[in-house]
């Protein structure tokens, strides 16, 4: 039983007499003319007029029974039906065409034997070759159907990957977002139970930076230049809290700050050398951030000279492991995280991943 929606009229008859369809038929009943024109002893208008009107007949039949009947019982195929319906429809617009061809001559067309003759040709080689035409329409109409159905498949799967893809994405940051702010409310908390006079100008800070940068934690991707800035700011905080502990440089090719990266990729990295690096170190440390365009990837470095980020730790581990997916999400196998120790003391963290403009 066919369930899809019927066309208008005007759209069946674009689909009918639609060139796709039109460029099937114009060159079978050009060549048939070619043929009987060897031997054609009438006027050359009656013969195109004839086998145009069988051809135009049978392309005809076949749009109206591609729709009507609306429904149809389910032993009946639809595409017999337009086959049938095809071949059995020529005998009669054969007799219709040598009637309208041959008014006024006597004796009629069906008792006159040259041109009963030549309805028995057309009416056979009508018979023969619409059919297989019309089962060849059928096939080809079949397989882009299928292709389109295919490609429509492909484009849903990629659509539901992408967003299952974002929703991962978003279920990282929400883990990093907690990790991040009660790391730093720890360190404002140190500050006020020890009486520190600097920390109501700590806590200003904070609040100016938890302004900028939460609000970013749920945006799929970020750029560079607002991931510099959020770590200057950071950082900016850090040396408040520790003036005699904590230097640092950030360097930034102007060309990078464009490129896009998952929210809070350099964040992770500093703060993690903060964490593990410079607090616990006596004589505390120094970071220095760098980020370079290298050819087709952003090269971004941060550098410590604490004691060291160790990957058994419990918050790196976590950390890293989520900054790991969360590129991995973005760029896929194209992006890296490496740690590598650095002499005499210190930790070597490098991100490496695509150039991806905000206008790509």
């Amino acid at each position: 039983m066919d369930q899809s929606s019927p066309p208008t009229v005007g759209q069946h008859l674009r689909r009918i007499y639609g060139w796709p369809r039109l460029r099937v038929v114009l060159p079978v009943c050009l060549f048939w003319i070619a043929m009987f024109s060897m031997t054609w002893e009438v006027a050359y208008w009656i013969l195109a007029a004839r086998i145009l009107f069988i051809g135009l007949s049978a392309l005809t039949i076949f749009g109206i029974f591609e729709y009507w009947p609306r429904r149809l019982p389910g032993w009946v195929a639809r595409w017999v039906v337009q086959v049938v319906m095809v071949g059995a429809i020529i005998p009669v617009v054969v007799a219709i065409g040598y009637t309208v061809t041959t008014i006024g001559l006597d004796p009629p067309w069906w008792r006159d034997n040259p041109r009963l003759e030549g309805f028995f040709v057309f009416t056979f080689l009508g018979m023969l070759q619409a059919p297989w035409i019309s089962v060849a329409a059928l096939l080809k109409k079949i397989k882009n159907e299928a292709l389109t159905q295919a490609l429509t498949f492909d484009l849903e799967r990629s659509q539901y990957e992408k967003q299952a893809l974002n929703a991962r994405l978003r279920l990282l940051q929400a883990q990093v977002e907690p990790h991040f702010l009660f790391n730093t409310l720890a360190n404002v908390r140190e500050l006020v139970i020890t009486g520190s006079p600097h920390a109501p100008k700590v806590l200003n800070s904070l609040i100016a930076y938890l302004r900028a940068a939460v609000p970013r934690l749920n945006q799929p991707m970020a750029n560079m230049g607002q991931e510099l800035d959020l770590v200057r700011a950071y950082l900016e905080v850090m040396h408040m809290r520790m003036p005699d502990r904590l230097q640092f440089t950030l360097h930034a090719d102007e060309s990078a700050r464009a490129l896009l990266c998952p929210p809070m990729t350099l964040l992770t990295l500093v703060e993690n050398a903060m964490r593990h690096g410079i607090d616990p170190a006596e004589e505390g440390g120094r970071i220095d951030i760098r980020v370079i365009l290298q050819g087709t990837e952003c090269v971004a470095e941060v550098v410590d000279t604490g004691l060291g980020v160790h990957k058994t730790s419990e918050g790196l581990g976590t950390g890293l492991a989520n900054l790991r997916e969360r590129l991995q999400l973005a760029f896929g196998d194209d992006a890296t995280v490496m740690l590598t120790p650095v002499q005499p003391r210190g930790t070597l963290a490098v991100v490496r991943f695509p150039v991806k403009r905000g206008d790509e």
